[in-house]
């Protein structure tokens, strides 16, 4: 895989949007990086985010997981499917109501819990090397105005093009 140049300067198409085609070089060098580091434990990354959820809110509904996650449902299928595979979660169907399948952290996923907390710990590690605390925490505060931004600029959208309700 060639690796992508860091400082590559922005296409021309792209110079109206200086942040945002740095944020998607920097999303698509942090995932890589979480992709090398989950693959140790035998992850693809986004299968940690699920099981993070499940080790610490417990036993839930496969489409809660969907919401949690902001996934669609086939992603979320697909996840499960290969975390079962791989015995970190089990499905069951709902005693209460056979069509909602619950999906359960397994014994064995607790070992591999602690994997994960050392994995994210090295990748904010990476992530964050040579900055000082202070810058650190001015990263964050941006990074979560900017998230907030984007989800309501997104809320705001997906409310003008939803179809009214019926009564």
């Amino acid at each position: 895989m060639e690796q992508p140049d860091p400082g590559a300067a922005a296409p021309p198409a792209a110079r109206g949007g200086p942040i945002s085609h740095t944020i998607f070089r920097v999303a698509r060098l942090h995932r890589m990086l979480a992709g090398q580091l989950l693959r140790q434990a035998g992850l693809h990354p986004g299968q940690e985010l699920l099981m993070m959820h499940l080790w610490e809110a417990g036993p839930q509904r496969q489409t809660d997981l969907v919401a949690v996650l902001g996934s669609d449902s086939a992603t979320v299928t697909r996840t499960v499917t290969r975390l079962e595979r791989s015995g970190f979660v089990r499905r069951t169907s709902c005693p209460h109501d056979r069509r909602v399948t619950i999906v359960t952290p397994t014994p064995a996923s607790l070992a591999l819990r602690r994997e994960v907390e050392e994995i994210w710990r090295r990748l904010e590690d990476l992530t964050a090397d040579g900055l000082t605390t202070g810058e650190r925490d001015t990263a964050l505060d941006v990074l979560e105005r900017l998230e907030r931004n984007l989800a309501e600029a997104t809320a705001e959208r997906c409310a003008r093009t939803s179809p009214p309700r019926r009564p």
